[in-house]
């Protein structure tokens, strides 16, 4: 389906360039919906009226925007609505874990749709595990109807990514990752722009954009899977750091612990209350007898995983809920010296151990409120990520759309 291949023509179009700051000044702010109509963007943008309209018919004119109806008068002639046309394109999105793979396809809105999920395991390689992503690729470009663009791809990937590059570095449960190439295969594949980020970076992204984080300034998504890692957003945006890697408390180290990580290191907190750890501790407690629950389930030949320790614990096994307890403990006590340093207003806290649900949750709760400075909790809410809620998926859209309309995309002569 060459229609929806780039490389012949520029997705988004180009801009005059002299009109690139007013005109993505006025595209954002409708955009994010916080204005409709021509008034609501000059009040939102600053611009007076006259350039208001000019740039509203230049973005109309290369299919950014779009007229509607007369919004409601607030004295005088009923102003037009002006919308974002979110159908204008679509991005490829995928969202690459430890032990998983999500695709999707989202509009310019991240709305997504088509969402396909199976089990992956990233430490066969890259090739491998890109070579499946576009294979599932392919098939929702088939899906797509005779003419439909796509715009860009957009990957999280569960390591640290330098984002500039969009190559993994030194990923510790990614082996043969480092310095791989992901941005080039995947331009290779399919003719269009591509972007990379950490996976934990990207859920910040999409709560803070269409999810639990709307509406506030400084927070920090925790991922509690496999391993453990967090995206942070600052005055409402999201922070990479200099390189790309802020955010990575996985790999902090808790006093006392000599546990080996797979990073290399001793006594790192994902090495103690990450996904991982969760599944080695309770097979140990499984062979050695200790948990009644994890004993039998060993005995009948099933895997213990993290999600089998908290299936136990919610079932009473009193070993399962300890080691539960103790991984949302130990979290917390990391969390609490992020709480004193960033004072975020939110924690959201997704992954698969966020499945422990309410009794994770009461214990990290207990643990960051009681490490951390008054002041620093006093409007703070911890709440858990809905397991369902696609964030990474959502972000990694965000991600693509947000660079192809930024000003120094938009204003260049081509986006080959």
């Amino acid at each position: 389906m060459d229609e929806v291949r780039p490389g012949r023509e520029p997705s988004p179009p180009a801009l005059p360039a002299e009109h690139v700051e007013s005109l993505v000044r006025v595209l954002d702010v409708v955009r994010d919906t916080t204005a409709t109509t021509r008034p609501d963007i000059a009040r939102r943008t600053g611009l007076g009226r006259n350039v208001v309209s000019d740039r509203v018919r230049q973005l109309s004119a290369v299919g950014l925007l779009t007229e509607g109806d007369l919004a409601r008068s607030t004295g005088g002639r009923s102003p037009r609505q002006v919308r974002f046309r979110a159908e204008a394109g679509v991005v490829l999105v995928a969202d690459v874990g430890a032990t998983s793979i999500e695709v999707a396809l989202s509009d310019l809105a991240g709305n997504l749709s088509h969402t396909h999920d199976e089990i992956a395991d990233v430490t066969v390689g890259p090739t491998e595990v890109l070579s499946r992503v576009a294979a599932l690729f392919d098939e929702l470009i088939a899906a797509l109807p005779d003419g439909t663009r796509v715009w860009g791809v957009g990957l999280g990937l569960p390591g640290p990514v330098e984002f500039e590059t969009g190559r993994p570095v030194a990923p510790p449960i990614m082996p043969g990752w480092d310095g791989y190439g992901v941005r080039e295969f995947m331009a290779a594949r399919f003719g269009v722009p591509v972007w990379i980020d950490n996976d934990v970076n990207l859920m910040a992204l999409g709560e803070l954009r269409g999810g639990l984080a709307a509406g506030h300034r400084d927070v920090v998504l925790v991922k509690v899977g496999t391993g453990i890692g967090a995206g942070l957003v600052s005055h409402g945006l999201l922070h990479r750091g200099a390189q790309g890697c802020a955010g990575d408390i996985g790999h902090t180290a808790v006093r006392g612990s000599t546990a080996l990580c797979r990073c290399g290191q001793h006594g790192c907190l994902e090495a103690l209350a990450g996904g991982a750890a969760l599944a080695r501790d309770g097979l140990a407690m499984a062979i050695a007898g200790t948990s009644p629950a994890l004993a039998r389930a060993h005995a009948e030949g099933h895997e213990i995983s993290a999600e089998t320790v908290i299936r136990a614990a919610h079932h009473g096994d009193v070993s399962s809920r300890a080691l539960v307890i103790d991984s949302a403990r130990l979290l917390g006590e990391a969390l609490a010296r992020v709480v004193n340093f960033f004072n975020p207003s939110l924690v959201v806290i997704g992954g698969g151990v966020a499945a422990a649900g309410d009794l994770y949750l009461a214990e990290l709760r207990q643990s960051v409120i009681g490490r951390s400075l008054p002041l620093a909790t006093r409007t703070l809410d911890i709440i858990l990520s809905p397991l369902a809620d696609r964030a990474g998926l959502r972000g990694a859209a965000f991600m693509v759309v947000d660079e192809l309309l930024s000003p120094a995309r938009l204003s260049a002569p081509s986006h080959g």
